[in-house]
């Protein structure tokens, strides 16, 4: 604890006496100061003992001595220390009369105790309470270590809240609570989700305070909070909240101070060990395409679980954005220039989509596989499980947040394309790929965040007409027939879509059309004649019944 003025008063060398003020002796002195200036306040910071002798005072003057004792209180003096045997034998009572009626504390000081020795001791007192803090400090890391190895980020929680008496938590990159303690502050911190993304927001380290009493934002929480961001990148990747009655002392700030360097180490893999990993990720992943599970699995050992040996999801996902940071890499790479500069998250929306992906595997104890494949990104996940979840969760939300004029045909920088495969295993993964990878290219032609293959194969393939192609394709197909009608000749594409409606009946077809069979078969020749193809053939039929299709009026 720093000295107080009751402290000073039981130092036994002192000899000080209290003269007013008794009930206000356990405010902390922050140092001891002498000035005989009339007016001292411009020179005060607020929490020192003041010592005077009164030798510019008139101490026996009642209204001087209010005047001179408001303003020291307004200025945050705490106390009073005033001198007997030098200009005065005793305090005067104007001084004390003062003291008493602004409640500031005021200490006699003998005339065998120089007002050095009173510098010293606040001096001495103030020392060992920043050693013992320092102390204490070193001592937390310490504990904060050993339990963050035998116990792992839930451990250091625990030792922290027990340090600053108080609660932590632990958030991930989407501001989701990952571990608390006590148990009974995860309601707490769930409350803090918003304050934490809105921290993520800032460039790291950052850090804010939030709740604590008189707080209209956090009402219901009285506790004071920190919160501090996780991580050497510019976008952190997780938060630790600390939850306070007060203000944290020194030896409280060591410990929050060790605890977020620990868990930055925990949190965060070097980059070499980054690297390393995304190299096995990618490796596996060749092996799996590649049709050698066998090998895949060598490779990975127990990295991932059970995860190559259960059903699972491949998804591809890519961006316009992320297309064109590759497109100008390579550009200026072939130029000899050095790579454009990307920031902290060069993978942009995709970047967002791993951190969704695997901060909620983690959550669900699930493992995932994520290798950034050039401009696209490729994920095996659990079919079933959580991240496949929040995959097609945060892509939901990405399309509905998504003005309705806008599509990613537009040209949108920032748009996420996500393709999922249908369940699969490891024998069957180069597959799995091929199916993400159409899902991916129906969503990009239907302006769709996210396509699932189990959808496109389950429904009608008509809907996959309405491409650019497709249309150009079957209005040159049908345009001489379009022409021939125009004269009034007849009507030889309605003949077509009849005839073919029928599988070729001619009179079915005839009856639909209201007109004779043989006005029919002579429709048909014509339209032989004009595309210089014979109807006999099943391939000229189905080029016609997908053109008819695709030119429909919606």
């Amino acid at each position: 604890m720093p000295p107080t003025l009751a402290s000073l008063v039981h130092h036994s060398a002192l000899k000080l006496t209290v003269r007013a003020g008794e009930d206000r002796l356990d405010v902390p002195v922050r140092w001891a100061h002498v000035s005989e200036l009339a007016d001292p306040v411009p020179y005060m910071e607020g929490g020192e003992l003041l010592l005077i002798t009164a030798l510019k005072l008139d101490a026996e003057d009642p209204e001087a001595m209010q005047r001179y004792v408001k303003r020291l209180a307004g200025a945050g003096v705490v106390g009073l220390g005033f001198a007997v045997g030098v200009n005065y034998d005793d305090v005067p009572g104007a001084l004390v009369a003062a003291a008493r009626q602004e409640g500031l504390p005021l200490l006699e000081v003998p005339r065998r105790t120089p007002f050095l020795a009173i510098s010293k001791a606040v001096s001495a007192a103030i020392a060992a309470d920043q050693y013992r803090a320092v102390t204490a400090g070193f001592a937390a890391q310490r504990e904060l270590t050993r339990r963050t190895l035998a116990d792992g980020p839930e451990g250091l929680l625990a030792a922290l809240a027990a340090q600053v008496d108080g609660w932590a938590a632990l958030y991930d990159a989407s501001g989701a609570v990952v571990a608390t303690a006590p148990e009974w502050a995860g309601r707490r911190a769930a409350r803090l989700t918003a304050d934490v993304q809105r921290l993520r927001e800032r460039p790291a380290p950052a850090s804010s305070v939030v709740g604590g009493a008189g707080n209209t934002e956090h009402p219901e929480n009285a506790d004071r909070v920190e919160l501090h961001s996780l991580g050497t990148s510019r976008r952190p990747r997780s938060a630790l909240a600390v939850g306070t009655a007060a203000a944290l002392g020194t030896a409280e700030r060591y410990a929050v101070h060790s605890a977020i360097a620990l868990l930055t180490l925990t949190t965060e893999r070097s980059r070499s060990l980054h690297e390393a990993g995304l190299r096995i990720d990618a490796a596996v992943l060749r092996m799996l395409l590649a049709g050698e599970p066998d090998h895949a699995r060598t490779v990975a050992g127990d990295l991932y679980g059970g995860l190559l040996d259960a059903p699972f999801r491949m998804i591809v996902a890519e961006s316009p954005a992320a297309r064109n940071r590759a497109a100008a890499a390579a550009a200026q790479t072939a130029a000899g220039d050095a790579a454009p500069e990307t920031g902290g998250d060069p993978l942009g929306t995709l970047g967002a989509l791993v951190e969704v992906v695997e901060s909620a595997a983690a959550r669900a104890g699930e493992a995932v596989l994520v290798v950034p494949d050039g401009e696209r990104l490729v994920v095996l996940a659990t079919d079933g499980g959580a991240a496949v979840a929040a995959c097609v969760e945060h892509a939901s939300a990405l399309e509905a947040a998504r003005p309705a004029s806008e599509s990613l045909a537009g040209g949108d920088e920032e748009s996420l394309v996500v393709g999922l495969s249908a369940p699969s295993g490891p024998i069957a993964a180069s597959a799995a790929y091929k199916q993400a990878q159409q899902a991916l290219s129906v969503a990009r032609r239907r302006g769709r965040v996210c396509v699932e293959h189990e959808h496109v194969a389950a429904g009608s393939v008509l809907p996959l007409l309405a491409d650019d192609a497709v249309r150009a394709f079957a209005d040159g197909l049908l345009r001489a027939l379009r022409d021939h009608d125009a004269t009034g000749r007849g009507d030889l594409v309605a003949s077509v879509r009849a005839w073919l409606s029928r599988h070729g009946q001619w009179d079915a077809a005839a009856a639909d059309l209201g007109v004779h069979r043989h006005t029919l078969r002579y429709r048909m020749r014509r339209v032989e004649e004009i595309l210089g193809r014979s109807l006999d053939d099943p391939d000229v039929r189905m080029e016609l019944w997908l053109a008819l299709k695709a030119t429909a009026p919606d």
